[in-house]
């Protein structure tokens, strides 16, 4: 086997695009960690000022000095973001003058290889196979290892012309997620307004009194559904990302229906969340129906809030630091708030509103990086290529 087919292999590629090459970034990128200013969290406090600090995932400070000064790509050299490069970002374009510490590998553009097309290339691309474990989540990327690492090489050019058109992507994802901000600090200001400053006059009564726990089992053929903070119970095929299959039977898992709730022992992280489907869920979880009349919609959100995770859930929080957990028998005890229910229509009304535009920005967020994961994997390895026309304008720059 040549060298490109074993490179090939190892970046798990079936062919070499026409006049495009395949590499190891030691053959292509210049590795200038000579360039790292190693400095404590103290010293930096002494020596504040105007240019950036950077650490593998970005800004850490500002300092007085500069040691950079240029474009570099930045990658780090270990940490749990290798996991998930879909979701955390592995490198970072910088650019100016700035300084960067000693967990992140500087790669600077040659003659072959730009820095914006090793930021782009390495960006999202999973590197595990490559790096050496430490601990359940963590993994090593030493520069020995970063060298060997298999890299395609469009020509300049063409290196440029795509790093630009994801560029643009980038900055539409980037403007999208700062509207989702704000639609949140918004939302969160009407839970503040409708229900944070109406608690203390509302009725208080047990969760016992307001719902039954439910532990209907045996329902191996219903649908796995996931429990999470972001997007609460949905269907587990809905998950990005590798996802653990339950081993064995499903036989043990709970049965939870649209308009039920599930609570956990970590529940005091994120709150109690809201089932909009009938499936199956892991037995580490208690399945919570109504019982008495209320708002489905208004108890989604309340079990939400800062309010409610803060003063009630925290009671029923037993245990330290990584020993917390929350105890269903007490959290079934303490008292929360059971407005009128008319009282409840009308907040979860004023609420649904804010929470409707906080949706669809979420979703039309998550379109935009699945299309641009979609235009990375073409774009990066020349299934798709970039119109001559456009490329002669870089060429001729």
């Amino acid at each position: 086997m040549n060298k490109q087919a074993i490179l090939l292999k190892q970046a798990r590629l079936s062919s070499v695009p026409y006049k495009w090459d395949i590499v190891r970034v030691s053959e292509a990128c210049s590795i200038r960690n000579d360039l790292r200013k190693p400095i404590s969290v103290d010293e930096r406090t002494t020596i504040q000022g105007i240019y950036p600090y950077y650490g593998p995932t970005g800004i850490l400070d500002y300092l007085n000095e500069f040691l950079v000064e240029g474009e570099f790509a930045l990658i780090g050299e270990d940490g749990d973001h290798f996991l998930k490069p879909d979701e955390k970002p592995q490198t970072i374009l910088a650019q100016g003058k700035f300084n960067v510490n000693n967990h992140a590998h500087l790669i600077e553009s040659t003659a072959i290889c730009s820095a914006q097309w090793f930021s782009v290339f390495f960006k999202h691309r999973n590197i595990t196979d490559f790096l050496s474990r430490q601990g359940a989540n963590r993994y090593k990327l030493n520069k020995a290892i970063l060298g060997k690492l298999p890299i395609l090489l469009p020509p300049l050019s063409e290196q440029k012309a795509i790093a630009d058109l994801l560029c643009i992507w980038d900055k539409v994802i980037e403007k999208t997620e700062l509207l989702v901000q704000m639609k949140k600090r918004r939302l969160k200001g009407q839970i503040q307004k409708f229900i944070s400053q109406r608690c203390d006059v509302w009725p208080h009564v047990k969760p016992k009194k307001i719902f039954d726990t439910i532990t209907d089992k045996n329902f191996p053929e219903e649908e796995l559904l996931s429990v999470t903070q972001d997007h609460g119970v949905i269907p587990r095929s809905m998950l990005r990302g590798r996802v653990m299959s339950p081993e064995g039977t499903t036989a043990g898992y709970k049965r939870i229906k649209r308009g039920d709730f599930a609570i956990s022992l970590r529940s005091f992280q994120g709150g109690i969340e809201y089932s909009n489907y009938q499936g199956i869920i892991s037995p580490a979880y208690t399945v919570l129906r109504p019982k008495i009349e209320l708002s489905s919609d208004f108890y989604r959100l309340f079990f939400k809030s800062y309010i409610f995770i803060e003063k009630y859930l925290n009671l029923a929080v037993i245990g330290i630091r990584d020993g917390k957990q929350i105890s269903i028998p007490d959290f079934l005890s303490i008292k929360i708030p059971v407005p009128p229910i008319e009282e409840q229509h009308r907040v979860a009304e004023a609420l649904n509103v804010a929470q409707q535009e906080l949706d669809i920005l979420k979703k039309l967020l998550n379109k935009y990086k699945t299309q641009k994961r979609g235009l990375m994997q073409k774009l990066l390895t020349g299934e798709w290529r970039i119109k001559p026309e456009i490329l002669n304008k870089y060429k001729e720059i």
